[in-house]
């Protein structure tokens, strides 16, 4: 298998998710990303320094220019269980419009071919860092990191590209 790339269509999956209710929720990607422009974007594991001071909070401060450019949904997947996942998100009072989405069994992450091995460092098999473009379920855009690297998944890349 090959890690997801432009052309590919998203596989649907399975993902937790805390909805605005504070109800725990199994999503489909599909139904989060089919008929819509959406950002997917992958990180090695919430609260670590580069997601955290970085990656994602780039993707919070530009996230009304990427929905001016026709985003309809920012996807933020980590290999984490759902409740580390809402714990990470409140660190983000102001965060409107990424949704925080566990892929707890690492399942997903898998089926993207994007899979990580941190066992050395005690993290286990996390996401590689990227950031897909994905229009009706199609990728236009698949900016995927080497390694530890934080040079092309940015949300600045991704404005690039629209």
């Amino acid at each position: 298998m090959a890690p997801i790339a432009v052309g590919d269509s998203l596989p649907d999956g399975q993902l937790g998710w805390f909805d605005e209710n504070d109800q725990l929720q199994q999503v489909s990607v599909h139904a989060l990303a089919a008929g819509k422009k959406v950002i997917v974007f992958g990180v090695p594991g919430a609260f670590t320094p580069t997601c955290s001071n970085q990656h994602v909070p780039g993707f919070i401060t530009q996230a009304e220019q990427l929905k001016a450019k026709g985003v309809d949904e920012i996807l933020l997947i980590s290999v984490n269980d759902p409740f580390v996942m809402k714990a990470w998100a409140k660190t983000y009072p102001e965060n409107k419009h990424v949704k925080f989405l566990a892929d707890g069994s690492g399942s997903y992450t898998k089926a993207l071919d994007l899979e990580l091995d941190l066992t050395e460092k005690g993290l286990g098999v996390r996401s590689k860092r990227f950031a897909l473009l994905a229009d009706d379920l199609k990728v236009t855009v698949a900016n995927i990191e080497e390694g530890g690297q934080f040079t092309i998944s940015g949300a600045e890349e991704i404005l690039k590209a629209l």
